[in-house]
């Protein structure tokens, strides 16, 4: 080996070697150093927590804990859902208090459950705080739509959006969201005619809403829309297998049978929306703008678009896409983000709803007198009926006091909630936690948070917070709400079901619309109670749902001619 030979390879093996050693500090420092400095900032404002350990972090006692907590149902029945549904802050929270850190890999979340502060990164300082990144198995499941979008890109979707969710519009779908839920109920009487069969109700609620969600979406494209989510739907259970997975290292790269069949649909969805796109813009100009034909999100989202004449597809075009324009892709996103939220959420809150009702029979008679006061035993309700019930009735806005920072036009939006409704949110929120990263250095009440700080809000914790909500906080009372939301609990900001301040959930009216007419008609015909085979076992798999199902018993009324 001549010199020069030698000489080139020390000086690969010096850069190499240099290379690696970057590499080593980086990772000490993030994996170790900056961990202990961030514990050390926090600890002397009184802040503490499990130990961080190097790499995991806290993970592998979440996961212990998650576990032992998931493998019993509740018995005997009780609403202190807590202790299994987050156990790893009702567990940490006996012992460093409400305000702790805890360490997702070496990522630092706080906890915060003190309504004041929540009040802080909701509303009064929200400018300081955004929404964090979600995984990127929950990312492909809800789509990058305005569950994950921020800025300016944001505030554009959500205005263009938002007419499709405003009550008016929405009542528009009443006649046919009472025509599936009809059939629906109809199917029941068929079924439950033998005697005691179990009915699961959490599957029935599933498709009813993905049947609603869909047209809300799609609008007079609702044949091809419901083809595109129905291979959405097999994504989704793909992706739920695979997010208990999460843990495994790279998991989700990894060309197993599952994640190969979950691209292929990705793929396939992505194309057929882009078809569908295309096609409604091309046969836009034939379209008629009906007030009395509910406005779809598909198409306003593409009006949008030809109405700047900009409307792209990044596959395509990307360098005559601007930053402002609506592109195929961000279309695509968001009708994949609305079938996520949309379907989860109301099925959820039409699934605790059956069971609290049917565990709690003195609050079914009593919503049950006031649907057959108001809209009669045998009469489907109509959108006028609806807002007239009073158990169902929304009372005041909580959201009155954040009036400045929501973008609903229609004062009556924000009373679109029921006592019944309310109370069921409270116990059993869709959402457990949400979570929020500060984009700069910023004072949160008495502390003092570092940028990059990611802030983890326990939503079912607040709601079950006996210093909110009194010593019933783990009781099923609707009562408590009849007065309004402000005067529900001690705090007016101890009820958060979705969300507060410009984020809040754009689909709660038409999740709370559905959900009010479902359950009305469902009274108007049967009483129901819990099936034998009931296991009260919430669980959280990105939302909350029964574990083990929601079996109920329904026993058709026979009312008396009028």
């Amino acid at each position: 080996m001549d010199n020069q030979t030698l000489l080139w390879l020390l000086i690969r093996l010096a850069v190499t070697g240099f290379i690696c050693l970057v590499f080593f500090l980086k990772v000490v420092v993030a994996l170790w150093l900056r961990p202990r400095k961030i514990q050390h900032h926090f600890s002397k404002q009184g802040i503490r927590g499990p130990p961080y350990k190097f790499f995991v972090g806290n993970v592998t006692e979440i996961m212990g804990l998650t576990v032992r907590a998931s493998s019993h149902p509740i018995t005997p029945f009780s609403h202190n859902i807590l202790p299994r549904v987050l156990s790893f802050y009702h567990h940490w929270k006996k012992i460093y208090g409400a305000t702790f850190l805890v360490w997702f890999g070496s990522n630092v979340r706080l906890t915060v459950a003190e309504p004041d502060l929540i009040r802080e990164i909701f509303a009064s300082k929200s400018d300081f705080y955004e929404k964090s990144e979600a995984h990127p198995l929950m990312k492909q499941l809800e789509g990058d739509g305005l569950l994950s979008l921020k800025g300016e890109k944001w505030a554009r979707h959500r205005k263009i959006i938002n007419p499709a969710f405003r009550m008016e519009n929405l009542k528009l779908m009443v006649p046919v969201m009472a025509g599936r839920v009809s059939e629906m109920l109809e199917r029941w009487s068929e079924i439950s005619q033998p005697g005691d069969v179990e009915i699961e109700v959490s599957d029935w609620f599933q498709n009813l809403t993905e049947d609603v969600v869909t047209r809300t979406a799609f609008g007079s494209s609702y044949e091809d829309g419901k083809a595109i989510f129905g291979l959405q739907n097999q994504q989704m259970l793909l992706a739920s297998d695979a997010f208990r997975k999460v843990f495994i290292p790279c998991y989700r790269f990894l060309p197993t049978r599952s994640n190969l069949k979950s691209w292929k649909l990705d793929k396939e969805i992505k194309q057929s929306l882009i078809k569908l796109i295309d096609m409604r813009r091309d046969n836009l100009s034939q379209e008629t703008l009906d007030e009395n034909s509910p406005k779809d999100l598909l198409g306003l989202m593409i009006r949008a678009s030809v109405k700047e004449g900009r409307l792209s597809s990044h596959h395509r075009h990307p360098s005559k896409s601007l930053p402002t324009s609506i592109t195929h892709s961000d279309i695509v996103e968001e009708c994949k983000s609305f079938f996520f939220a949309g379907k989860q959420t109301t099925s959820n809150l039409l699934t605790w709803t059956t069971v609290l009702l049917a565990m709690h029979p003195h609050w079914q008679v009593r919503a049950r007198d006031e649907v057959l006061r108001v809209c009669g035993s045998r009469d489907v309700p109509t959108k006028d009926d609806v807002v007239k019930l009073k158990t169902v009735k929304p009372i005041i806005s909580l959201f009155l006091l954040e009036r400045r920072t929501r973008s609903y036009s229609d004062p009556d939006f924000e009373t679109q909630l029921s006592m019944v409704l309310n109370e069921s949110l409270r116990l059993y929120p869709p959402t457990v936690a949400t979570i929020r990263r500060a984009k700069v250095d910023v004072e949160l009440g008495a502390y003092k948070v570092t940028r990059g700080t990611e802030l983890l809000i326990p939503i079912l914790a607040v709601h079950h917070d006996k210093a909110a909500w009194g010593s019933d906080a783990h009781e099923f009372n609707p009562a408590r709400f009849a007065d309004g939301l402000a005067r529900a609990a001690k705090h007016p900001m101890a009820f958060v079901p979705f969300g507060l301040g410009v984020r809040t959930c754009i689909g709660q009216n038409l999740a709370v619309l559905q959900a009010k007419l479902t359950v009305a008609m469902i009274l108007q015909r049967f009483s129901f109670r819990l099936g034998s085979s009931y296991q009260h076992a919430p669980t959280v798999l990105m939302m909350l749902y029964p574990q083990h199902g929601a079996p109920i018993i329904f026993d058709r009324l026979d009312h008396d001619e009028d």
